[in-house]
């Protein structure tokens, strides 16, 4: 696999599984750059819809903690992959500047202004948004660090907060959103079963598995020559594989995949496991989701790939990978449409199951 100058040290065994935990200054750098650059900058800013002159716009009153990164999700998920840089990667080159930034925005003051706006706007980044804060918050308890242990409790209020929410109003959906962008279930279901299971609370993982069962388990033959839909940053098809497989034992797991993805290596889904040119319809902005959608379908492929066996598990490797390089070429990117969260992904690529080693 080849990678970008600074990710070059990426094994490419490691990256495929998800399980890197060595990289060198010049990586680890790179990988916090726009991080650390965005999770301070308050402007552009996707305000959101505005109800009348009396409401508050500015990102920083509202949200005075995940007030950067153009969106509030992109914030959270930011900070997510910053301090899981610091828990993964000891001596990290730019951990002071990292634990300052986090430590002035991280604060209980600034954590109950986020929880007073849920207060106010209880559907506020469902569910993608609920999704990032979960990891965020098992990256938390995962730390056994004081500065982990200061940030988690100044972070709990919001925590508890999302997790009613959850149980209140995204487990009791009656059916699944099965885009490739935002609104996606079975992302946002399958943060909800890790973190229930990082942080030991077996009833929360139960809903959770329980809920993507009663969405997916009768799917069959996903259409996957439709994807992309669009400006897609997730495939709707391997998202929900990756959650089945979290949802259901290994057997069951096997059989469903045989009824929803029968024929994924035959000749006519060639073009599924192949990477998307994210600049063939134009180079940056909304394009960039598709640099995404590369390193998501890569992780994909790469865990439907461990289910299966010969010939059908080498082609889907061969095909994460394909999907990995594409997305690494493309991640780092000075273009703030792409460069504000792309970086977390390119995180989660790479070290998506060092705690499940």
């Amino acid at each position: 696999m080849e990678t970008p100058d600074a990710l070059a040290v990426v094994d490419a065994t490691d990256a495929l599984a998800g399980t890197v935990t060595s990289l060198d200054n010049d990586a680890l750098r790179r990988l916090a750059r726009h991080p650390l650059e965005s999770v301070g900058q308050e402007y552009p800013h996707h305000a959101g819809a505005v109800g009348g002159p009396e409401e508050t716009v500015r990102p920083r009153e509202d949200h005075p903690v995940f007030y950067g990164c153009y969106d509030w999700h992109s914030a959270v998920h930011s900070h997510w992959a910053l301090i899981r840089q610091l828990r993964l990667f000891d001596d990290h080159p730019n951990e002071a500047a990292i634990v300052d930034g986090i430590d002035a925005r991280l604060t209980p003051e600034n954590v109950e202004g986020e929880v007073d706006y849920f207060d106010k706007h209880p559907t506020f980044e469902q569910p993608y948004g609920w999704a990032w804060l979960l990891r965020l918050a098992a990256e938390l308890h995962r730390w056994d660090d004081p500065r982990a242990a200061r940030w988690g409790d100044a972070l709990a209020p919001l925590e508890a907060r999302i997790v009613d929410l959850v149980e209140s109003e995204f487990l009791t959906q009656s059916r699944p959103f099965r885009v490739g962008t935002h609104g996606n279930s079975a992302f946002a279901l399958s943060a909800v079963v890790d973190y229930a299971r990082a942080i030991g609370d077996d009833a929360l993982a139960a809903d959770a598995a329980s809920t993507a069962e009663r969405f997916y388990d009768d799917d069959v033959n996903a259409p996957v020559a439709y994807e992309p839909l669009g400006w897609d940053f997730l495939s709707p098809t391997l998202t929900e594989a990756n959650l089945m497989r979290r949802a259901l034992a290994p057997a069951a797991f096997g059989d469903w995949l045989d009824d929803f993805l029968p024929d994924l290596t035959a000749p006519r889904n060639e073009g599924f496991l192949a990477p998307v040119d994210a600049g063939a319809d134009g180079d940056g902005g909304l394009a960039l989701h598709l640099v995404g959608l590369n390193l998501a379908k890569g992780w994909g492929l790469a865990e439907v790939a461990e289910a299966v066996d010969g010939n059908r598990a080498d082609r889907l490797a061969a095909g994460a990978e394909r999907h990995l390089e594409a997305g690494l070429d493309g991640a780092f990117t000075d273009d703030y449409a792409g460069s504000h969260w792309l970086s977390s992904f390119v995180l989660y690529a790479l070290t998506r199951n060092v705690d499940e080693e």
